[in-house]
């Protein structure tokens, strides 16, 4: 299902904020190179055009804003998921990542029959993977077939392989996915929906695609799969942050995490503080949070600075 609208329709809608401008100061300390594994950047649209085809128009959220909410929240290190608002254009992603000095690292949009000197080219750059959406929302997807050859050659260069995609593929994205010649890292926990439980087949089929070490998953998106601020005993997101945390426990070693700043086509705007404060809940330990926010991303991702 093709759900993008007419590009000429966009350019006349207002643009939409999806960030807190002011978000909160987080009370939990992270460790030191503390990583958020999962954030986007948008323009600012004079430099970095928006793709044509995509399906909102966000306001501006350049680099210099990002920096200066990781900043805030304690957090020094990142990864930049290119977005389908920007499209198979890499440059903003790339700009951002050489003002970062090494703190910032990429995952890249391409089609899947890029060219081996572009992925060449993005690897060099700092990109360590290529992200491919199955989401009906979102369009512009190759096929598992077209992606499964592709990972040979993302080997080739060092990058991984990143999937988003609705919880309901989990089961017939699976078994390809495990022919995956590089790491398949799974966005926002499978998009499962957290008032269904931990006993939910989807979450249930994240599990089992877990206990392959092949596969990483990002516990972010406590506030996609659970989208009410307030939940059980008064506790932001506390059924998101309950299958985050099971997920960490179970599987600490392929765990990351991150905000998803700033948080296009959601149902509300999160605030990033709390975000941050959830962590004290889904890796209730010094040792959780320093594998979580620490040690994996730097395993997954090769920081060198």
């Amino acid at each position: 299902m093709n759900t993008m609208k007419d590009p000429m329709t966009l350019v006349s809608m207002p643009p939409i904020l999806t960030y807190k401008v002011n978000p909160s100061a987080p009370t939990l300390k992270l460790p030191s190179l503390a990583c958020d594994s999962h954030v986007h950047v948008f323009g600012p649209a004079a430099r970095f055009p928006f793709a044509e085809n995509r399906n909102f128009t966000p306001v501006d959220a350049p680099k210099e804003t990002l920096f200066a909410l990781h900043k805030r929240l304690g957090i020094g290190r990142c990864v930049i998921v290119q977005s389908v608002t920007h499209g198979f254009d890499n440059r903003v992603v790339e700009d951002a990542m050489a003002a970062g000095e090494g703190r910032y690292l990429g995952v890249a949009l391409a089609p899947a029959n890029v060219a081996d000197a572009e992925l060449q080219r993005l690897a060099a750059a700092g990109f360590r993977a290529v992200r491919f959406n199955f989401m009906t929302h979102l369009a512009g997807s190759s096929g598992m077939d077209e992606v499964l050859a592709l990972t040979p050659r993302l080997k080739a260069v060092g990058m991984h392989l990143q999937v988003h995609f609705e919880s309901g593929l989990m089961h017939r994205l699976a078994p390809a996915l495990s022919r995956s010649a590089v790491p398949v890292v799974i966005d926002h926990m499978g998009r499962v929906d957290a008032a269904l439980g931990t006993d939910q087949p989807d979450f249930v089929a994240l599990q089992a695609l877990l206990n392959n070490p092949l596969f990483y998953v990002k516990v972010s998106g406590i506030d996609r799969i659970d989208p009410h601020p307030v939940g059980e005993g008064a506790q932001p997101y506390a059924k998101g942050v309950a299958l985050a945390r099971l997920l960490v426990q179970s599987y600490p070693d392929r765990c990351v995490w991150g905000t998803d700043w700033p948080h296009p086509n959601h149902t509300h705007v999160p605030d990033d503080g709390v975000l941050v404060d959830a962590l004290a809940r889904i890796a209730p330990t010094p040792s959780l949070l320093d594998k979580l926010l620490v040690q994996n991303p730097q395993s997954l991702y090769r920081f060198r600075a």
